[in-house]
């Protein structure tokens, strides 16, 4: 089996995280690897003279794309069985990819694979796998808790973190739709969700690998440095992103939840919406106009 990995970063060239990011890839172990940057920087990449890498094929807009257009872009322009969308505030293991494989071989339909994502001091789990909560939120395994002792043994999951999401190209293809694998619609937020719920309605699956480790700075470049590591943190989003957060998880529900899910998790979903919207009337009235003017176009 050919395990070619193309690994995609789209950055908008913040602060020191990308820099940490690429040598990452850079120096991983597994040798059969292209490294792709989708560039939105606006010309700040040339501060970290990536250009001096052979191996790294940058493509650089002039405008800022959204996430998942970005990540698109990467992946048509890839040539690899394996894809890697990886954050630009994550850095790899050197085993990293490597480990991972290991994870696609143990099933011919395992589509998507999770390493065990740690935040930056090492001791405490960002994420060791996706899974989708009742109230059809994404619920990352694991996340804020120690990591000593915790999910040590591989096994499946519904889908993976978007930090350092490892997919298998046969699945991405036979997901894509309208010209595109991660749907533009998403922008920020639940991508990785929305791709793992697709995926798994036809049949494809998610593993876990502990022996392949990544760091993440959460919210590296999403959120402001008063943000980094804080609870309820969504709440040094700005407006745009916030909203992207609400509406995706609607967007996501709306494209893959059967009716019994949907039925089943109603109570689940209501009281989750009781609670985010509270907030929402309270803090953040301006979004309530907003929402309802995507619900009006979108329909």
């Amino acid at each position: 089996m050919s395990s070619k990995v193309s690994i995609i970063i789209a950055t908008t060239g913040k602060e020191s995280y990308f820099r940490q990011c690429l040598d990452s890839a850079l120096q991983q172990s597994h040798p059969d690897k292209e490294i792709i940057v989708i560039d939105n920087s606006c010309g700040k990449l040339e501060e970290y003279g990536i250009r001096q890498y052979a191996e790294v094929k940058i493509y650089s807009e002039n405008r800022n794309m959204t996430y998942c257009r970005s990540l698109n872009k990467g992946i048509e322009a890839s040539s690899g069985d394996f894809i890697l969308c990886l954050n630009d505030d994550a850095v790899l293991e050197k085993d990293f990819i490597a480990e991972a494989l290991k994870g696609f071989g143990r099933d011919p339909r395992i589509g998507m694979v999770s390493g065990r994502i740690l935040r930056f001091d090492k001791k405490t789990l960002d994420s060791t796998g996706l899974f989708l909560t009742f109230s059809r939120t994404a619920c990352e395994r694991g996340h804020g808790k120690p990591a000593a002792g915790r999910f040590e043994s591989e096994g499946y999951v519904f889908g993976v973190s978007g930090a350092a999401a490892f997919y298998r190209r046969e699945m991405l293809e036979a997901l894509k739709r309208n010209g595109e694998y991660l749907d533009e619609d998403f922008g920020f937020f639940y991508e990785d969700l929305d791709i793992a719920w697709r995926g798994q309605n036809r049949g494809w699956k998610g593993y876990y690998m502990p022996a392949a480790v990544a760091y993440h700075l959460r919210g590296g470049t999403a959120r402001p440095v008063a943000g980094h590591g804080k609870r309820l943190a969504r709440r040094y989003l700005s407006d745009e992103l916030y909203f992207d957060l609400i509406k995706n998880r609607y967007l996501a529900m709306i494209k893959n939840d059967s009716l019994f899910g949907f039925l089943f998790s109603l109570p689940f979903i209501i009281l989750y919406d009781l609670v985010g919207w509270g907030f929402i009337i309270l803090f953040r009235p301006r979004l309530i106009r907003k929402f309802f003017v995507w619900e009006k176009r979108r329909r």
